[in-house]
């Protein structure tokens, strides 16, 4: 069976170019997961190469299965030059271990909180994870692997992700579309939620 990885960074390269920067990061009992950056005039791109590695599923399973479930890697997209964004490498590694080290399923609409912020100074501790198929095509595999998702993530604010918690994704998605949010400024305030 193919390695997934080298796959899935020709489809990151061929969607955003090459990147200009990458780093890697190993948890105790994990795959290494990259982060690599794309720079694309003045909005910076963090993709993350390793969590599709190993499909996602349930880690209490007695028996993980090596082939089926899903498979995805996540995208953030934030305005450059506006905040200390290349922080954002731990964090981003930190999310895409946690179908490892916690056996949870990433897929649109969850939330997943870090804890502290992205980035230094940055009103996020949490994003939400939008639906894929937008900047980076899925990765179809040969069967009976499943394909890879390239999943986008929204930065929330703490209002944000109560108000999520509350009232769903797509009312949160609605809100930020009805006031015109960019979700790609680093240091943008909370959206009016009354």
């Amino acid at each position: 069976m193919a390695d997934v990885l080298p796959l899935v960074e020709a489809r990151l390269r061929s969607a955003l170019g090459e990147p200009d920067a990458r780093a890697a990061v190993t948890f105790l009992g994990t795959d290494r997961i990259e982060v690599l950056r794309f720079t694309d005039g003045d909005i910076v791109r963090y993709a993350t190469l390793g969590m599709s590695a190993q499909p996602m599923g349930d880690t209490t399973a007695m028996l993980a299965d090596p082939v089926k479930g899903p498979r995805a890697e996540l995208l953030l997209s934030v305005r450059s030059g506006l905040a200390d964004t290349d922080k954002v490498l731990r964090p981003l590694a930190v999310l895409a271990a946690s179908p490892q080290v916690e056996g949870v399923v990433v897929a649109p609409g969850a939330s997943l909180d870090v804890g502290e912020p992205l980035w230094p100074g940055a009103p996020f501790t949490s994003v939400l994870v939008a639906e894929p198929g937008g900047l980076v095509e899925d990765l179809e595999l040969d069967e009976p692997l499943d394909p890879v998702h390239f999943l986008p993530l929204l930065p929330m604010t703490p209002n944000e992700a109560a108000w999520k918690r509350v009232h769903g994704a797509q009312a949160l998605q609605e809100r930020w579309l009805t006031n015109g949010t960019d979700l790609r400024d680093p240091s943008r305030k909370s959206v009016p939620l009354e």
